[in-house]
Parts: C-alpha cells; structure tokens; sequence
C-alpha cells in the first residue's frame, strides 16, 4: 500500500471512530476547513507538524498511528495510562480478568470457525 493511501485510510478509520466529520477535525487541528478531506483524498500530504497535531488530536503516538492492527489505539493508550496508577494487587487482578477475556475470545472464536 502506497503511503498517501495508507494515510488517508488511517486518518479515516480513526476519525470515523471518533465520529467526527473532516471538517470538525480540520478546524481542531487548526487548519482550513478542507485540509483533512484532501489528505483524505489523496490530494495533499501532512506536513510534519500537522500530522503529529493529527497524532495528538486521536491521543496516539505516531508509532500508534502506523500501527494499523491496532484498532483502538487510543484506548489502549488510556488504559496503559490508568495501569500505571494501579498497585501490584489490583494490577494482579487486571491481569487475571484479561487473560478470562481474551480465553473468552479465543474459546469463541474456535467455536465459531468449526459452526
């Protein structure tokens, strides 16, 4: 995949998760009010600046944006960040409740693939 294209899907993908429209975005990232629909389009590309004021606007480090197989990075950063305030009893307790739910997702989706 090219690297206009890539961008302009991501920066899609994330903004319709956040269910803005590009011209909400545009103006709160402090541009025109087309400058996300033409990188969108594929008619123009961030400058450096703009696209780290896009990473901020999502709450997502560059490394979270070209890391397509995180759908929600944002999230995750979010919940790291509460983890952090966390004591090692209750982190203990995380733990235990996301391995229960990802063997939950894994047991559903054997399930699923043998229907």
């Amino acid at each position: 995949m090219r690297y206009k294209d890539f961008l302009a899907e991501r920066i899609a993908s994330l903004r319709m998760k956040r269910n803005v429209s590009a011209r909400e975005m545009s103006l709160a990232i402090g541009q025109n009010e087309n400058y996300i629909n033409r990188i969108e389009n594929k008619q123009s590309l961030p400058s450096m600046q703009a696209f780290f004021s896009i990473c901020e606007y999502f709450h997502i480090t560059p490394n979270d944006f070209f890391d397509s197989d995180r759908p929600n990075p944002a999230r995750v950063n979010n919940i790291v960040t509460i983890l952090y305030t966390l004591e090692d009893e209750q982190l203990d307790i995380v733990l235990n409740v996301a391995k229960g739910l990802s063997f939950k997702k894994e047991k559903s989706a054997s399930i699923t693939q043998f229907k």
